[in-house]
């Protein structure tokens, strides 16, 4: 990709986002001080892309602000009320259930801190959901009022988000962090609690299997310097923990608070620089959020090609930011977003709280598998007329059967299931021998695993019949298959990883787990053939010049990209923590080009399979009524 930069101080940033080199807070600071904001947006879109593709989430969600009666008294906020004031309000769980339907696929709660709910009224507003609604997915409570929770009600920290866990929680909004800077605490919200506790809360969420969101409020006193220092922190703990889901970047809005004159907001160009420097920075961050409730939906739809691959959803009623003067209206609608997202020329992609998609706008999509193993196909791929979808091996599955994808690399098992719609092309991902990242780790050999539990990774598809293949008829046992909700893999005696989470646990072992197999290494010694777990595929009902213009860049940019591993190693394989030499080795073990012993592998493995009943996957007791 090229930038013309309007002069020199962006491109040695530039050359290290290439190589997948991290950005230093200098590096920040040039971006900020830079007035070249299109290159700007550019860098962020390219990094936007390498993430998220085309791909443009939305979600359809429900704001719930529960209460907006508070103990505390914040300098910047306009929305808290004291108990008995004027506009003091404390809503019940039936006026919150009321609130809600089944076609909302996520609530957000959050409120003040009023002095007097007991422990229970905040968890049964979580259960009730759960029980009444049980397809919403529930995200609620930010950090500073977990942190309330525990010193009210003297509950260690790690037992309230258990227990909201249990009653149905699914993950965490990122609200509370305001910047983490003690001179700004100081000053504006000096009873809230600083980025120690507010990382300590997110963290233990994430051991407990809870995700979370993060978020850092701008455009008041804070400096840029602390700005960058807060996504810098951020981005620390995110390579410590790897829990959180996205980062949105929240506009101060001055309302009466006297920080700042009422109609002084944020401009849009100090708006679409710090959501494009917040991409760059924050190379570990899966996605960035543009909140149009705070930056307007005008801004919003400009920050999708600044970096933002996510546009939050139809919200419903917002109080927060409204009450301190916020210009955008109180909700949009699902054809409105869907409207904003096409015109800026991305796929719209309605998704759950987890990132999962459930529904694409668009024609023309080409699937994506978002691993290290598939990047030979897909790196620098562009066909004029598509748009790529990055999405997991099982959901990839579910959206070419729904004809929501055109083309792309489909796993094995979908393809035998929706062979009569699909047209096989001449790629696929197979193994040599070993694959390194499709992998059981497991506490007892392949005999003890008889009658024992093993959580199954949510992503997989072909994955999970081969090892069911392996234990059947190589091993001659059975086993129990439970889907894993989350990273709490204490209750199984082994689980199956996929992709770039099972290779970045084969260096060091999975925690837990004494022993690692590779299944396609077990299959190559049985069969002594390779394994193919994907193969790329077309709808049988798209044009055929359109089949041939993919058939064409597949062919031209595979051969490019093969010639060229050490290049595209460097690059890619840096974002898992492996050196160039690591990466090529890895990628080398792999065949992309369906020959006859990936054909026979095709027909030998279907057969297998064919004499089995179908994979049981028993959903975790939590997960049971999704």
């Amino acid at each position: 990709m090229d930038i013309n930069f309007t002069g020199k101080t962006l491109i040695p940033i530039w050359q290290k986002i290439q190589n997948g080199e991290r950005l230093t807070l200098e590096d920040g600071l040039v971006l900020y001080k830079s007035n070249d904001l299109i290159s700007l947006g550019k860098m962020a879109n390219y990094v936007a892309y390498q993430k998220s593709g085309d791909a443009v989430y939305f979600v359809l969600n429900r704001k719930i602000e529960h209460t907006n009666v508070c103990v505390l008294s914040c300098k910047f906020c306009d929305f808290a009320k004291k108990k008995g004031e004027p506009g003091a309000y404390e809503m019940t769980t039936d006026d919150i259930l009321a609130k809600l339907s089944p076609e909302i696929k996520e609530v957000h709660i959050t409120g003040a801190m009023p002095p007097d709910w007991p422990w229970g009224r905040y968890l049964d507003i979580v259960e009730s959901i759960h029980q009444k609604f049980p397809n919403i997915d529930i995200k609620a409570y930010t950090a500073i009022e977990i942190d309330f929770f525990h010193k009210k009600f003297k509950m260690p920290v790690e037992e309230i988000l258990h227990q909201l866990k249990e009653a149905g929680l699914k993950t965490m909004p990122g609200g509370g962090a305001e910047v983490f800077s003690e001179r700004v605490r100081r000053l504006l919200f000096n009873q809230k609690v600083g980025e120690k506790v507010w990382l300590n809360v997110h963290k233990t969420a994430h051991r407990l299997g809870i995700p979370t969101n993060a978020t850092m409020l701008y455009g008041h006193i804070e400096t840029i310097e602390e700005r960058l220092n807060h996504l810098i922190k951020l981005r620390e703990a995110q390579d410590e923990t790897g829990g959180f889901l996205t980062f949105i970047p929240l506009a101060f809005q001055p309302g009466d608070t006297g920080i700042k004159p009422r109609n002084q907001y944020t401009s849009a160009i100090d708006d679409l620089k710090t959501i494009a420097i917040s991409r760059l920075m924050l190379d570990n961050f899966p996605h960035i959020k543009a909140y149009w409730v705070m930056l307007t939906e005008e801004v919003a739809a400009v920050a999708l090609n600044f970096g933002v691959d996510d546009i939050d959803g139809t919200v419903g009623e917002e109080h927060i930011a409204h009450d301190a003067g916020a210009l955008s209206p109180m909700k949009l609608a699902k054809d409105q977003l869907i409207k904003i997202i096409k015109d800026a020329g991305k796929i719209p992609v309605e998704r759950d709280v987890f990132y999962n998609p459930l529904k694409v706008y668009g024609d023309d999509i080409i699937g994506k598998i978002p691993y290290l193993n598939s990047v030979p196909i897909y790196h620098n791929l562009s066909c004029e007329e598509f748009k790529i979808l990055p999405v997991t091996p099982r959901r990839l599955g579910m959206l070419f059967k729904e004809n929501c994808i055109s083309a792309g690399l489909i796993s094995l098992m979908d393809y035998f299931d929706q062979e009569e719609n699909l047209e096989l092309m001449n790629w696929c991902i197979a193994t040599r021998d070993q694959v390194r990242s499709v992998l059981l780790f497991s506490n007892y050999g392949w005999q003890d695993l008889s009658g024992k539990t093993i959580g199954i990774t949510d992503d997989t598809s072909t994955s999970v019949r081969l090892l069911q293949v392996l234990l059947e008829k190589k091993f001659g046992i059975k086993a129990r298959f439970e889907r894993m909700k989350d990273r709490d893999y204490s209750k199984y005696a082994a689980v199956l990883l996929i992709g770039d989470e099972a290779l970045k646990n084969l260096k060091s072992g999975l925690a837990g787990f004494d022993l690692t197999y590779d299944l396609a290494a077990e299959w190559y010694s049985w069969q002594k053939l390779p394994f193919v777990f994907a193969v790329w595929v077309v709808q049988k009902n798209l044009l055929q010049d359109k089949k041939d213009q993919i058939a064409e860049n597949i062919g031209k940019h595979l051969s490019e990209n093969l010639l060229q591993l050490d290049k595209i190693s460097n690059q890619h394989g840096k974002n898992l923590g492996f050196s160039e030499k690591e990466t090529v080795e890895y990628l080398e073990g792999f065949n992309y080009r369906l020959g006859e012993r990936e054909r026979e592998t095709m027909r030998v493995f279907r057969e297998m399979a064919a004499k089995l009943e179908p994979v049981k996957i028993i959903k975790s007791i939590e997960n049971y009524v999704k």
